[in-house]
C-alpha cells in the first residue's frame, strides 16, 4: 500500500531516499545507511513516485550515495502476521517499476545484493560499474529469494537463475552484462556518469508516449504464444499508424 503523498508535484519526505526533478528527468538517489538498505518506507516511497509521477517526467535515474549501490532492504516483520503487508509493500515496488509511464535507468555505481539487484535488473535501463558485484546472497540465510525468482528465469534462464540464486555468488558487471542483468558496463564513476547521460539524451529526443507503448507491448507478449503476440502486434501497430497519419493531417 502506497502513501499517497505526491501532490502538485511534491515528493515524499523519506529518510534515505531522496527525489530531485531537473526538467523531465528525475533522480532517485538511494542515500541510507548499511549499503542503502531498503527500509518499507522508502520502498512505499520510490512505489507513490513511480504510480504518481510528475505529469512532465519523462526518464527516471535510479542513483545511490555510498560504497554500494544497494545491498538489498531490511527484515522488519516481527511476527507471523506481520510477513503478508511486507512482503506486498515489496512486490509493489517491483510492479511500480514494471507498470510506470516513465523509462527507468539504474545507475549502479558499487555492489548489489538481493532486492538491490532486483531494483537495477527490472529497470528499463541498467548500467554498472565494471567492479560492481551482483549477488543474490539470500541461500546464506537459508533463503530462497522468491520474489527474485518470479522475474530472474525471464531475465537470464533458468540455469543461470538457479546458479545464482543457489549459490549466491557475485557476478561481474561484464558477467551481468552477458547474461542479460545489465545493458552495459563502464571502466569508472566518471565513465559512468557520461554514459548515463547520453542515454537520457537519446531517449529525451522520442516522444515519451511512444516509449509507453513500447514498455506496454513488452508486457503484453511477455506472456503470450508467438501466434497472440503478433495478433496484439498487428492491432497495435494499426493504431499507431493510424495516429501517426492523424497527427500528420493536423
Amino acid at each position: 500500500m502506497t502513501m499517497g503523498l505526491i501532490r502538485d508535484n511534491a515528493f515524499p519526505a523519506v529518510a534515505g531516499i531522496s527525489f530531485e526533478q531537473d526538467g523531465s528527468v528525475l533522480t532517485v538517489r538511494l542515500c541510507s545507511a548499511d549499503g542503502n538498505l531498503m527500509t518499507m518506507e522508502m520502498c512505499d516511497a520510490l512505489t507513490d513516485v513511480l504510480v504518481s509521477p510528475p505529469d512532465d517526467v519523462h526518464v527516471m535515474i535510479l542513483a545511490a550515495e555510498g560504497h554500494a549501490f544497494c545491498l538489498g532492504r531490511e527484515r522488519t516483520a516481527a511476527t507471523p502476521e506481520d510477513l503478508p503487508g511486507e512482503v506486498r509493500r515489496l512486490v509493489a515496488v517491483n510492479e511500480a517499476l514494471a507498470s510506470t509511464r516513465l523509462v527507468t535507468i539504474a545507475r549502479v555505481h558499487g555492489p548489489a545484493a538481493g532486492f538491490g539487484v532486483g531494483l537495477a535488473a527490472v529497470c528499463d535501463v541498467a548500467v554498472a560499474t565494471r567492479d560492481a558485484g551482483l549477488s543474490f546472497p539470500e541461500v546464506r540465510i537459508n533463503l530462497a529469494p522468491a520474489l527474485v525468482l518470479a522475474w530472474l528465469p525471464h531475465m537470464v534462464g533458468r540455469r543461470a537463475a538457479f546458479w545464482l540464486t543457489a549459490s549466491g555468488a557475485a557476478v561481474s558487471g561484464d558477467e551481468a552484462v552477458r547474461i542479460g542483468l545489465l545493458n552495459e558496463v563502464a571502466d569508472d564513476v566518471e565513465t559512468l556518469d557520461a554514459v548515463i547521460a547520453e542515454k537520457v539524451a537519446v531517449l529525451l529526443a522520442a516522444q515519451p508516449r511512444v516509449h509507453t507503448e513500447i514498455r506496454a507491448m513488452l508486457r503484453s507478449v511477455a506472456s503470450l504464444s508467438e501466434h497472440q503476440s503478433y495478433e496484439l502486434a498487428s492491432d497495435r501497430l494499426v493504431l499507431g499508424s493510424l495516429r501517426r497519419l492523424h497527427a500528420a493531417k493536423e
